[in-house]
């Protein structure tokens, strides 16, 4: 792709205007004159005239005019004009030009300089005249001088041709005041590839492919997490572009796209690149679809304060999420997903979200049955909640993600928007279970899912739910527990992973899940064999143990530890109690052991 498509006219316009003086000395025009001629960029009378001139002065003032009416006249042109004279051949004839380019591609060339501001007629009167500025009145002065001396040719303009083109003393001496040294030479040595997301020229746009489909990155609304990738004129998110291209089926865009064959997730994690939340994205890497502050939608324009102003409101719309039954059926309502009866998956059940009318018909509750009288909150119906504002039913006329769903917010709809393990959010991707609403951070999930397993296309399930699908199958007869610590790990090693992964998700306050010693300052004068959720989890993946009995073991000194440690404090006494207790349930549900 041309590097000149990623500079937009009037930064051409402007470095064009800088060094028009530049090119009107070039030594035998005649060939750039050709040039321009062939691609019809100048008018053939003003090339007619210049053709017959002798005169090297006479020719390098009508080249400047010919310049300075491509400027005023053609300016639409600007990129036709550089693509025609940074052609190989002509660059090889003037080097100047070539300098030109290099200024260009490395960044020598600064578009972000604020330009004197062009002076095209006299002022006259005391007014106009005071309100120079000092640098002014001393640049008019010393233009002056310059031009009573006549030392400088060709860059005054005189007082009674003031229509001749060429640049006007003070813009002159205004440039070169403020002008800084410019290197010209080239980052690259002759031959070398460099990585194009390096230099200046690709500070705001890259060139990337998804297969045979190209495009134009936009840097900063890639960090925005907007519309980022202009293909013939139109956006695309990287997922639409990724459709666009025919790769859907990879459902990672940050392995399908690429710049100059190295994918964008390399790119954003050697910092090169921002990447923003966006509301689309991969269906397996999933990145945060609601809100996460107390508003839910600006439309209505509520906010804190005005929750607030009802006592009994603000205590309980800090919860964000309450239990809910409708007859036998229960779940939990998410106030950030709640839009109204029938829009907005908000209520998590143990398979699936639903909206608050899909879990009354999951309850198979009567058919006149309303989700504002049926679906109980701590006993109340739920229009307890939504008379207090706590759940804000949005405008008909809405149009968030939840009103007014795409494809894309409808799949994200069906999975949590908070790591199962950890409870986290954070700017990580959640990868979603395609049979159950789970969603992981990629290293919280037990075995780890490496990025190349997002982007090979095929459905991806969580242990859990590889698991439960083969769970009729272990233990048919009743085991010991000596015998089930006696196994080798290596074949009982999706069971391990089951007990942690749940363990960790009972860790609702994350207590167990990193080095005590990080946060309690004592902790190594009463404990000597430190041991968490985090470190049994590192020895799993990385399988170190050899016997399910080591990993048992291990997880036992957890709440060996938490109970010499909190003897004196019942409340992190109990909660190590509770935890242990559902792990020797779970260890005997899934070993069939009976004591």
């Amino acid at each position: 792709m041309d590097p000149l498509d990623f500079l937009e006219n009037d930064e051409l316009l402007r470095f064009f205007h800088r060094h028009k003086t530049e090119m009107s000395c070039m030594e035998k025009p005649h060939t750039f004159l050709n040039q321009l001629r062939d691609h019809d960029l100048i008018p053939e009378d003003r090339y007619k005239k210049m053709s017959r001139m002798k005169s090297k002065d006479n020719m390098k003032r009508a080249l400047y005019e010919i310049l300075d009416w491509l400027e005023k006249r053609r300016s639409e042109h600007i990129k036709e004009f550089w693509r025609s004279v940074f052609k190989e051949t002509i660059m090889t004839h003037y080097p100047s030009l070539r300098i030109l380019r290099n200024s260009l591609m490395d960044g020598s060339f600064h578009f972000d300089t604020q330009l004197p501001e062009r002076v095209e007629k006299k002022e006259t009167g005391e007014g106009k005249r005071k309100e120079l500025s000092e640098d002014e009145e001393e640049e008019e002065k010393e233009a002056n001088s310059v031009k009573k001396k006549k030392k400088q040719r060709s860059r005054s303009v005189c007082d009674d041709d003031e229509e001749q083109a060429g640049p006007s003393p003070l813009s002159t001496s205004g440039q070169k005041k403020k002008s800084k040294k410019i290197c010209f030479s080239s980052p690259l040595k002759k031959g070398e590839k460099g990585d194009i997301w390096t230099w200046a020229i690709y500070r705001l746009q890259l060139p990337v492919n998804c297969g045979q489909k190209k495009g134009t990155l936009n840097r900063s609304r890639l960090a925005k997490g907007e519309k980022c990738i202009m293909v013939d004129k139109r956006w695309f998110t990287p997922t639409e572009f990724e459709r666009f291209a025919g790769k859907e089926s990879s459902k990672n865009w940050k392995l399908s796209i690429r710049c100059r064959d190295t994918p964008l997730a390399k790119l954003i994690q050697e910092g090169h690149l921002k990447s923003g939340r966006f509301k689309g994205g991969c269906k397996k890497a999933k990145k945060l679809l609601f809100p996460t502050d107390h508003s839910i939608t600006d439309e209505e324009g509520e906010t804190e304060e005005q929750t607030e102003q009802q006592p009994e409101a603000s205590r309980d719309s800090s919860k964000k999420v309450f239990k809910v039954t409708c007859g036998a059926l229960a779940g939990t309502l998410h106030q950030k997903r709640f839009a109204s009866g029938i829009r907005g998956k908000c209520i998590r059940t143990e398979t699936s979200w639903l909206s608050p009318m899909e879990f009354i018909k999951e309850a198979s509750c009567p058919p006149d049955a309303t989700w504002r009288k049926d679906i109980k909150w701590e006993g109340k119906p739920l229009s307890v909640l939504t008379e207090a504002e706590i759940l804000r039913i949005h405008s008909l006329l809405c149009t968030c993600g939840l009103c007014r769903p795409d494809s894309t917010d409808l799949d994200y709809q069906k999975n949590d928007d908070e790591c199962f393990i950890c409870k986290g959010e954070g700017e990580e991707e959640l990868v979603v279970c395609d049979k159950c609403p789970r969603s992981f951070h990629q290293k919280c999930h037990l075995p780890h899912i490496e990025d190349a397993m997002l982007g090979d296309g095929s459905l991806w399930v969580c242990t859990f739910c590889v698991f439960q699908s083969n769970a009729a199958c272990f233990y048919r007869d009743e085991l010991k527990r000596s015998a089930a610590m006696s196994r080798q790990i290596s074949q009982h090693m999706l069971e391990c992973q089951y007990l942690l992964l749940s363990l960790c998700n009972a860790d609702a306050e994350q207590t167990f899940a990193t080095d005590p010693n990080l946060y309690l300052s004592d902790y190594s004068k009463v404990i000597k064999t430190p041991m968490w959720l985090g470190k049994v989890a590192d020895k799993l993946q990385r399988q170190l143990y050899k016997t399910v009995g080591e990993f048992v073991s291990d997880v036992q000194l957890i709440f060996t530890n938490c109970a010499s440690y909190n003897r004196d404090n019942a409340e992190f006494f109990a909660v190590g109690n509770r935890l242990k207790t559902l792990f020797d349930g779970e260890f005997n549900y899934v070993f069939n052991i009976r004591d």
